[in-house]
């Protein structure tokens, strides 16, 4: 799981054609070229490429953020806190640059540049080679860390903007956020299925859930170890999360692997490269499955509008984590995700409509463990992309070198 890139920012311009899952022909929903916003000026200004390898200033995407980027400018819920259980039905996906013009008001309209595929060959052809997912939402409208909790727990307990860096101090060292039903680790544990988080990052997030440190550090491994440890034919892992270097304390985001606004893209590249290639040419490759995704999209334009969605149905532990009286009815924006696996036919696009919570969900049906909230009892798994009688000999066992950014 990535970091903070819309799907359009990343792949719209990719213009990829395939076949859906059952066979037919189908391509990408894609950009034209005349998708645009409103500059603060009146002036309209279109989706245009290539795009900046790397932000000086990030873009919002905390709730009211991205109530603005959906709704536009002046929407009905510009007040502090939104009435409970609503968001703004009208969804029109016009406030990218208005909002932007508050985090950099000389250039706003850099919101709306996407990369072409050149400048993104790991990513673009791992999308040609196996299956890309063109309905893949973030789980809630808002930022990293609620977005991040329902890819382990198909809840964010409540949190519905990004902690307070207290909080989040907190919750590594030792007070971490909890959950009613628990976590898919839990799941795994209690079916005694062996799981491993990898990552070269200080403050990996996942740290933040209770119970990580005290119960489960032995399960956390620098992301270094993680090509020789799938290399070893007795590797027997069921669960394996690879949370990126986010370098965000360290280094204010530069420096990282997350491909976060603020640092060079093409270091996620080389992340990315290097995660399919120990996996590709290991003993395990014909048993393997590979779900690339994005937490949120950062506030980077995407035009396809989020549809509705489902409450998880758990209770909110920590009452001082729902600051803006979201509902939890309403899915964030698009990210990219493309689902690696030999058994996926190459050029596959999906436009099933899928959240984090898909992820769960593949993982719990895969091994029948149940599932932890209402939100991924209800979601699509991916297990219809499986569709091949023999794992495939053609993947490829090299993908190409990242671009040259000049960073």
């Amino acid at each position: 799981m990535l970091e903070n890139r819309s799907f359009d920012h990343l792949l719209g311009f990719s213009q990829i054609q395939g076949t859906d899952p059952s066979g037919k022909p189908t391509k990408l929903d894609g950009l034209t070229g005349k998708e645009s916003n409103l500059s603060p000026k009146g002036d309209t200004i279109t989706v245009s490429s290539p795009a900046d390898f790397l932000f000086r200033r990030g873009p919002g995407h905390e709730f009211k953020d991205v109530q603005e980027q959906m709704c536009g400018k002046g929407s009905s819920f510009s007040s502090p806190a939104p009435p409970p259980g609503q968001y703004d039905p009208n969804i029109n996906n016009s406030g990218y640059i208005s909002n932007f013009s508050v985090y950099d008001h000389k250039t706003p309209e850099t919101i709306m540049k996407c990369f072409s595929p050149p400048q993104l060959p790991v990513l673009t052809t791992l999308a040609k080679e196996f299956a890309v997912c063109d309905r893949w939402f973030s789980s809630m409208p808002g930022p990293t860390w609620p977005n991040r909790f329902f890819i382990q727990a198909a809840s964010s307990g409540g949190l519905d903007d990004s902690p307070s860096f207290s909080r989040e101090a907190k919750s590594v060292l030792n007070d971490g956020f909890k959950f009613q039903n628990g976590t898919i680790y839990d799941l795994l544990d209690n079916d005694k299925r062996d799981w491993m988080i990898y990552s070269d990052d200080d403050f990996p997030q996942a740290l933040s859930i209770a119970g990580m440190r005290a119960k489960y550090h032995e399960r956390f491994r620098p992301f270094k170890t993680f090509k020789q440890d799938v290399s070893d034919p007795g590797f027997s892992k069921s669960y394996v999360y690879l949370e990126p270097d986010y370098h965000a304390f360290t280094g204010k985001y530069l420096g990282g692997t997350s491909q976060h606004p603020l640092d060079d893209v093409t270091s996620g590249e080389r992340l990315l490269k290097s995660i399919y290639e120990s996996i590709r040419n290991s003993p395990h490759w014909e048993k393997s499955l590979l779900i690339i995704t994005y937490d949120e999209h950062g506030g980077f334009y995407d035009h396809v509008v989020p549809p509705a969605t489902v409450h998880p149905g758990d209770s909110i532990i920590d009452p001082g984590n729902n600051h803006n009286n979201f509902d939890f009815l309403q899915l964030g924006v698009r990210v990219p995700t493309i689902v690696v696996s030999p058994f996926v036919a190459k050029g596959t696009i999906d436009h099933t409509i899928y959240d984090h919570t898909s992820a769960l969900a593949t993982v719990e049906k895969m091994f029948k463990l149940g599932s932890l909230t209402k939100r991924d009892a209800g979601a699509e798994n991916l297990n219809h992309l499986f569709k091949l009688n023999s794992p495939r000999t053609d993947a490829p066992a090299t993908l190409p070198d990242a671009a040259v950014s000049g960073y």
